[in-house]
């Protein structure tokens, strides 16, 4: 057990100057309309969120997890979804003379990628694998708040920092250096419900968009929750009286 302690101990006194070495993070700490039991998701902001992942995102990120029918969560009707999914190609196949073909998608497919493989998406980005963001909100440490910082973290560099060509400063990115040019500016899309369109703004309903995208069922796990927990607790109290009830006579 000691030597386990010792080990571990080293294992931080080596690591430490190298993660101090990286760069201070700093996450900026919202109060997200899902967090907590009874917390949900705001569907207007998530639609607004989808249109700044189609306007903005969706040239360089893929969401392939997402299927054109999965956007009913967000309030789209049927006729919507089937519109939405009509602007994009999607290769389907093989047909009858046995090669693959071009078509109009359907609520059915899920989105299809920018790219063809990943081959192209490195060669389109100077070498960097843009992630797919189906499930990126889940994939980080305190993921909506990871993202939120992340977009409206950059910043010009400080005087004693050299950021070489083709990187970027970001305070919430470990290590303050990273490949992605800065992707909102604000006013980049232009809101049909009126909503200004900061970088704030914007970088909460993306934010709101993509935790959906990783968890859409996260209101009725709540939800489901929420009930086992009040049942349990109905149970509890029953199975109390019912032991008092019956061992009343035994002293």
């Amino acid at each position: 057990m000691i030597r386990y302690l010792i080990v571990f101990a080293l294992s931080l006194f080596l690591i430490g100057p190298a993660l101090a070495a990286g760069g201070a993070v700093e996450l900026t700490k919202r109060d997200w309309s899902f967090n907590g039991p009874f917390g949900t998701f705001d569907k207007a902001a998530m639609q607004r969120g989808f249109q700044v992942y189609r306007e903005v995102c969706a040239g360089c990120h893929s969401m392939k997890y997402i299927a054109f029918r999965n956007f009913a969560d967000l309030g789209y009707n049927e006729s919507e979804i089937k519109a939405l999914a009509a602007e994009y190609e999607v290769e389907d196949g093989p047909n009858d003379d046995g090669e693959m073909f071009i078509r109009a998608g359907i609520p059915a497919d899920r989105m299809p990628s920018p790219y063809p493989n990943d081959n192209a998406a490195r060669a389109g980005n100077g070498g960097a694998l843009p992630p797919d963001l189906s499930l990126i909100a889940k994939a980080r440490a305190n993921g909506p708040d990871y993202l939120y910082s992340l977009l409206v973290g950059y910043k010009d560099a400080p005087s004693d920092t050299s950021v070489p060509d083709g990187m970027y400063y970001n305070n919430a990115y470990s290590g303050n250096l990273i490949a992605m040019p800065q992707p909102l500016y604000g006013d980049d899309v232009t809101y049909a419900d009126g909503t200004t369109a900061s970088i704030e703004v914007m970088s909460a309903d993306l934010t709101q968009f993509l935790m959906w995208a990783a968890e859409p069922k996260l209101e009725a796990r709540k939800r489901i929750g929420v009930a086992v927990v009040f049942f349990l607790s109905v149970f509890v109290i029953l199975s109390i009286l019912a032991k008092r009830r019956v061992w009343a006579d035994v002293h």
